[in-house]
């Protein structure tokens, strides 16, 4: 393979166009990153690889199984060994710039802003005010111009645990400095049926007024190149990711031109608070060792009390049903469960993504996203790859399919 040097980055196309301006090299150098071209609509934008074989697997839920090595140990495959690398689809128009943004992470304090300052949004607030010290600064937009006035006022007023810990300061944003981000948390939400008034599950009830309000969202985040996250927290998370990613990438007649944000600019973050819950669960069944969560944020979701050795089906689908339903519990005291969403899912997970530490979030695996434990590193997003018992994978890759069929119903 040919190698070519261009901001830094060595890159070694495999069927992917070169930036402009690369100058091909001798030998390859980290950090390296495979150009590939693939179709937009199901295909990965930007991911890291351990190993050379990673390069050309098929998408689906055996990204989340252990990759099988390549069987021929060239230069390069052990180069990628050692080092790692990236992969990235030039399919994408903007894949250089992400690209770009993407390395600058980490090397300063993050600046976040947040939409959205109802139950949810005041909690992930709260707990990224108290937890997030490493923080540049979190912005806040409401349609509700006296909430903003209220939170940026009381966050501002508390203190630090530690002589000297630093909290990030709470600034009230308006529409048009929304993307002045590393990171912009959608938390705002239409159609949360009343407690006592919930019919079937609440959050496919709220799938399309959230999808109808996020699509200015999307375009606005297009429009202005915005090359960091989209962190997609309001419900339901993972097909609502979707559908952020690929309003995205349609142009004003609707066609799809793949001129917006890649697929792993969009996160969904609504596992943390099923894993959490599962382990409350697991704990009040006599004990939590293993348990580990799968899929989306509801129906779908999978449990299991272990990942491989150890797995018992039964007791991983009566600890599904527990954790699935654990949120109506609260709705029958008469309260809406948004205290440990808000933190688990949301501003705690959030802050372990900026760490480069394994997080619960809804990540792209072709045609859907999908809940797993993910972290971000400096060659790009990864999923954490593990032997999986083979009943718990058959579970696994019935929820993944139930994503990708999501009903034509409400995706139209």
């Amino acid at each position: 393979m040919a190698f070519y040097r261009y901001d830094g980055v060595c890159f070694v196309p495999a069927g992917g166009r070169l930036p402009r301006g690369a100058i091909a090299v001798e030998e390859p150098f980290s950090p390296l990153v495979f150009l590939v071209e693939r179709d937009p609509e199901n295909s990965r934008g930007y991911f890291a690889v351990h190993d050379i074989a990673e390069l050309d697997e098929p998408e689906g839920a055996n990204l989340l199984l252990p990759a099988v090595p390549a069987e021929k140990q060239d230069a390069l495959a052990r180069f990628v060994g050692r080092h790692g690398a990236g992969v990235l689809n030039t399919a994408f128009l903007r894949c250089f710039d992400v690209l770009k943004g993407w390395r600058e992470y980490g090397k300063k304090p993050a600046r976040l802003n947040l939409v959205g300052l109802g139950d949810v949004g005041g909690t992930v607030l709260t707990g990224l005010k108290l937890l997030g010290t490493e923080l540049a600064d979190v912005g806040i937009f409401d349609p509700d111009a006296k909430k903003c006035a209220r939170y940026e006022a009381e966050m501002n007023q508390i203190l630090p645990v530690g002589d000297k810990e630093t909290l990030p300061n709470v600034q009230i944003l308006s529409q048009s400095a929304l993307f002045e981000c590393g990171a912009l948390l959608f938390t705002a939400s239409k159609g949360v049926p009343p407690v006592g008034e919930e019919c079937g599950d609440v959050r496919m009830a709220q799938y399309r007024a959230n999808r109808d309000m996020l699509r200015a969202y999307a375009k606005r985040g297009r429009d202005s190149g915005f090359c960091g996250l989209f962190l997609q927290i309001s419900d339901p998370v993972d097909q609502l990711s979707r559908a952020v990613f690929l309003m995205s990438n349609q142009n004003e007649s609707g066609e799809f031109d793949w001129k917006g944000f890649l697929p792993e600019q969009v996160r969904g973050f609504g596992l943390g608070v099923m894993c959490a819950r599962a382990n409350y669960c697991a704990e009040r069944g006599g004990g939590a060792a293993g348990v580990c969560a799968f899929g989306p944020h509801g129906n779908g979701l999978v449990v299991a009390n272990a990942p491989d050795e150890g797995y018992d089906d039964e007791l991983s689908m009566r600890l599904t049903e527990r954790t699935v339903t654990a949120n109506l519990a609260i709705r029958k005291l008469g309260y809406k469960p948004y205290i440990a969403p808000g933190l688990s899912s949301a501003a705690i997970s959030i802050l372990r993504m900026l760490r480069g530490q394994w997080h619960d979030a809804a990540v792209p695996m072709g045609g859907a996203y999908f809940g797993c434990k993910t972290r971000l590193t400096k060659n790009g997003p990864e999923i954490l790859r593990q032997p999986l018992n083979g009943q718990l994978y058959r579970r696994i890759s019935e929820s993944y399919s139930k994503l990708k069929e999501f009903d034509a119903a409400w995706a139209d």
